[in-house]
This record gives structure tokens, C-alpha cells and sequence, in this order.
């Protein structure tokens, strides 16, 4: 699945000679804890990552790499690669994107790579953005079985101010082979998470604070994999210089 993935994404590659390339854009950001889906992926413990885009016409390209610090979830992961291509179009009101992505780790005691495919529907009304989608990666052995993640977020610019609100929840689901690795992107099995955040954009620096969390129950983890003690409610701060 990986490899198809990032074979889909280089053959996108050569269209850059019959489409004008836009600049890239990127940035840096460093965060208390590197959570995902309301899951730490750095062991509740500061990350700091980079990533970078371009644009070549509805083609978008996209790579992050983010620090693990060891991760348990990802089975002792310094650090992961999240690689990215989507097609971008647009119908009537809504912008609609279709995304394939490839999470590649660095570290890991055995193979964590997995792929995931999906896409969102965006709606713009003046200063509030509304996005649904849904990724879904197909049975691997990495992952222990399916994984489907729908989510609804909406983003608000308040007027005259430097602030942007932020609200989102979502819901992870899918099949079982492997219990124990499916622990890993769904601690003792289907659960939603949340997100309120604000952020405050200075120019190129974005400071942010975050609150996220799960409706995970307390109880015995089905492994170490599923790192319950990093899968609660936390605040978390944000600073991200883009260039």
C-alpha cells in the first residue's frame, strides 16, 4: 500500500513541465506534545516538525516530517514522514479534495508504515471555513486491520483581529485482524475526539493554544502499543514560524 502510494505521487511529478509551478510554501513548528486524532505520537512529550507544499495547477504535493521521541505507539519511532497528493477541484460553493497519504517511520523495532485515502468537501462563507471528510486506510498488517476517520471541523477568522477560531470532532473506526496492532490507532476500539483551539497570526508566526481530548474509557490497555496514559484530555501550545 505504501509503495503504491508514493509511485501515485511521483507520477504526479512530471506534470510540472505543463503546468506553472506555484513557490513553494512551508514552515516549522515546535509543540508541546504531537497529537493526532486526540493520541499522542511523541509520548506526551515536546515535537517539533517541518513541512513543505506545492501546488502544480489541481495537483497538490505535500510532505511533514515530525519528531517521534521513541514513540511506544509507533513501536520506539523517532520521527515519521507523512507524504501526501491530492486533487483539487471545485463544485459550485464547495472545494472538494481528493488525498492519498503515505505515514512512513524512522526507528520503529518493526514495519509501522501504513497508507491512508480519502478526501474532504470545504465551504467558505466569508471569515468561517467548514470542512468534512474522511480518510480511510484499507486492511494492512501495520495497523492491525481497517481504520476509518470522519471529521467535521469548522475554522472562524474573528474581523479586525489577529485571532482564528478553531473547533473540529471526529470519529475512528474499522475491522480487527491484529488486536494488538489495532490498538494502536484505536485504543481498546472505536472512539471519538474533539478539538477547540484559537489561534493568533503575526505575519509568518502563528501561536496557538489547543484543547483536545478522546472518549476513551479507563481500562486495561489491550498493549503497550495503545499508550493509554498518552491518549487523554490535554491543553496544548503551538508556535509554527511559514515561509
Amino acid at each position: 500500500m505504501i509503495g503504491r502510494i508514493m509511485l501515485g505521487a511521483a507520477s504526479l511529478l512530471p506534470l510540472a513541465a505543463a503546468h506553472a509551478q506555484s513557490l513553494p510554501s512551508g514552515g516549522v513548528e515546535a509543540t508541546i506534545d504531537e497529537r493526532r486524532r486526540g493520541l499522542s505520537w511523541s509520548e506526551g512529550r515536546a515535537s517539533v516538525s517541518g513541512d513543505l507544499a506545492v501546488t502544480l495547477g489541481t495537483i497538490e504535493l505535500d510532505a511533514r516530517i515530525a519528531a517521534l521521541r521513541g514513540s511506544i505507539r509507533h513501536d520506539g519511532a523517532d520521527a515519521v514522514a507523512d507524504l501526501g497528493a491530492a486533487f483539487v477541484t471545485g463544485v459550485g460553493p464547495f472545494q472538494l479534495r481528493a488525498r492519498a497519504i503515505g505515514h512512513v517511520f524512522a526507528g520503529s523495532r518493526s514495519s509501522m508504515n501504513y497508507g491512508e485515502i480519502g478526501g474532504d468537501a470545504r465551504y467558505t462563507l466569508g471569515p468561517v471555513e467548514l470542512i468534512a471528510g474522511a480518510l480511510y486506510a484499507p486492511p494492512q498488517d501495520a495497523i492491525g486491520g481497517s481504520n476509518l476517520y470522519m471529521s467535521a471541523q469548522a475554522v472562524a477568522g474573528i474581523p479586525m483581529t489577529p485571532f482564528t477560531l478553531v473547533g473540529g470532532v471526529g470519529r475512528s473506526a474499522g475491522t480487527v485482524d491484529d488486536p494488538t496492532r489495532a490498538d494502536r490507532l484505536r485504543p481498546g476500539g472505536s472512539y471519538r475526539d474533539w478539538r477547540l483551539g484559537v489561534e493568533h497570526v503575526t505575519g509568518p508566526l502563528t501561536l496557538a493554544l489547543d484543547y483536545v481530548g478522546t472518549d476513551l474509557a479507563e481500562g486495561r490497555p489491550v498493549s503497550a502499543i495503545g499508550d493509554r496514559g498518552n491518549s487523554g484530555d490535554r491543553v496544548l501550545a503551538r508556535a509554527r514560524f511559514a515561509f
